[in-house]
């Protein structure tokens, strides 16, 4: 933005903001905050996304892998049960009036 004759930039003894003052119309033209301490490093940001895209595609295979193995486990628990059923003698259930 040019600068006028009539403005002056003058620094808040409080904040630190530029302001822009135009001795015309004795107002405030612009301003300019300073810079935070605490502003976020956008180095810093691109650094954690990649690091939490990772960690979230490690659980994800994490994840995948268990569901693949799960099928195995199931499979195993099932021929388990089988194996067991075909050991045990085939009787007739009883029933509660076969007890009189």
């Amino acid at each position: 933005m040019a600068k006028l004759k009539s403005e002056v930039e003058v620094a808040c003894p409080c904040c630190g903001a530029i302001l822009v003052i135009d001795k015309n119309l004795n107002r405030v033209v612009s301003h300019q905050e300073p810079p935070r301490e605490d502003r976020p490093d956008l180095d810093r940001a691109a650094q954690l996304v990649e690091q939490e895209k990772a960690r979230r595609e490690a659980i994800f295979q994490q994840s995948v892998d268990s569901e693949k193995t799960r099928g195995d486990a199931l499979s195993r628990r099932f021929e388990e049960a089988l194996r067991q059923a075909r050991q045990e003698p085939i009787t007739k259930p009883k029933r509660d009036f076969d007890l009189d």
